[in-house]
């Protein structure tokens, strides 16, 4: 019997071991294959994970738990190699994301192309030009390792860029309008995940929130009317994670954009996930353009690079060049400043949109998004007796037309056509249960399979998965786990 499968005290004729059973944890470490794992991981973390071993076996020993044959020094050596393994065993890891929302704010998001990968590999075993100017010979600027692309893709004068986007926006405002009044229409006071909430943001930056309209409807009059000497800027903030539908009414920002150019004061706009190339172009639900909002006359333009640009996490600011090096020299910039990883990476990925032509094949999540449902429903077939087969007739798993997300906050209210597999439970009595045990036998797999639990079927959504075979290499592990 394993010394932790059992949460029973054990009963019968079985000799219980005792406290005096116990081995010290010199004697651990002196056994020959404990021995072993202290050359290859050295004494420290192996004697920690000895000790952490050794007082779980003496409180299972204390409850009567544990028999005196299973005291032996193979057990023992089973044990302490076990609890060394799940120290080093990574916490964070690669995911197979069958959800069917592409861009998955709990799963990383946008997914690096080879591209910044290669970069990242580089740069990354080396010294590197971070903050050195190679051609004057000395101390360089960050930014100037990006600006240049991003002003070209945009059209901006001037372009500096953050951790994210929340941070983009609170630097934003900090560095613009602290102390004073920002207009902002009452329909975009937006919540983003973890209930990051846009008043809070302006709190936050030491701005004060002046709302304007109503939840439905806001009027150009509105903002005239709200506009005073201590006001510092006007606000959109582009709502790309709900939507608001019948007798709404929004201004667009070239409307905004003569008014406070009138009135000398900045339009700031928020466009959250932000897109440099229209998405209609690929027969997806289109986005203001970040090059769009410029044209019209908004001065700064706030955007995340590991949404729809499809890159790492960051938060872009673009605009005026005046207005972008007061952010730039803000204080609160060293704090928020993005470090050498995400900014190579989203060096290699903005590259990649100077080829516009190759992006469908280049970058991830377009390529993901423009998927051919033709060929998504292809895949399924050819799955499905695969998976039916490793679930050993306990569940019924058909191919099924599905739809699917964007993002969970990209465009969240916007299906995707897409296709996959449903898995039914056979008997509809502790069918909710037999789902949870499926859906945690999934993510229980060596590489985890994130799925979705709707309408009593866990839906295996296909669009994410390029590669089927790391889906079928796990499946005769999937069949052991249900047996």
């Amino acid at each position: 019997m394993s010394l932790a499968s059992s949460t029973e005290p054990m009963q019968g004729a079985a000799e219980l071991a005792q406290a005096r059973d116990l081995p010290s944890v010199d004697r651990l470490l002196h056994l020959p294959e404990v021995a072993a794992l202290v050359t290859e991981h050295g004494h420290t973390l192996v004697a920690a994970e000895t000790r952490s071993w050794l007082d779980a076996l003496r409180a299972r020993v204390l409850q009567g738990q544990v028999l005196r044959s299973d005291m032996t020094p193979s057990r023992w050596t089973v044990g302490v190699r076990g609890q060394v393994v799940a120290a080093l065993a990574p916490r964070m890891r690669g995911v197979l994301n069958l959800t069917g929302t592409v861009i998955h704010t709990n799963l990383g998001r946008a997914l690096l192309p080879e591209a910044a990968l290669a970069h990242l590999q580089t740069l990354m075993a080396s010294p590197n030009n971070l903050e050195y100017d190679l051609a004057a010979g000395g101390r360089g600027d960050r930014d100037s390792l990006i600006e240049s692309l991003l002003c070209r893709l945009t059209g901006a004068e001037a372009a500096t860029v953050v951790n994210n986007n929340a941070a983009a926006v609170l630097l934003t405002l900090a560095a613009l309008a602290r102390g004073r009044e920002v207009v902002l229409s009452r329909g975009e006071l937006v919540e983003i995940g973890g209930a990051f909430r846009m008043p809070d943001v302006m709190e936050s930056a030491g701005a004060q929130l002046v709302e304007v309209g109503t939840t439905n409807r806001t009027h150009l009059r509105d903002y005239e009317a709200a506009i005073g000497a201590e006001t510092a800027l006007l606000m959109k903030v582009h709502t790309s994670n709900y939507a608001i539908q019948g007798f709404t009414k929004a201004v667009p920002e070239a409307e905004l954009a003569v008014l406070a150019r009138a009135r000398g004061v900045p339009l700031v706009s928020d466009l959250g996930s932000g897109s440099l190339i229209d998405l209609a172009d690929h027969g997806l639900p289109r986005e203001p353009l970040v090059q769009e909002m410029l044209a019209a006359g908004c001065d700064v333009v706030t955007f995340s690079g590991d949404k729809l640009l499809g890159g790492p996490q960051a938060g872009l600011i673009v605009g005026r060049r005046d207005l972008v090096e007061r952010i730039r020299r803000h204080p609160m910039k060293r704090a928020l400043r993005m470090s050498k990883l995400p900014l190579a990476a989203l060096e290699a990925t903005l590259q990649l949109y100077l080829r516009p032509e190759r992006l469908t094949r280049d970058l991830p999540t377009l390529r993901l998004l423009t998927r051919s449902v033709d060929d998504i429903r292809a895949m399924a077939q050819v799955l499905q007796p695969l998976v039916a087969q490793a679930v050993q007739g306990r569940y019924v798993v058909e191919v099924a037309e599905l739809k699917g997300q964007i993002g969970s906050g990209s465009l969240p209210v916007e299906s995707l056509p897409s296709a996959g597999l449903t898995l039914a439970p056979l008997s509809r009595q502790g069918g909710g249960r037999a789902l949870e045990l499926l859906a945690s036998a999934l993510r229980r797999l060596p590489l985890p399979v994130i799925g979705r639990i709707a309408e009593d079927r866990l839906v295996l959504d296909l669009r994410c998965l390029e590669v089927p075979d790391l889906l079928v290499s796990q499946l005769a592990q999937l069949r052991e786990a249900l047996a």
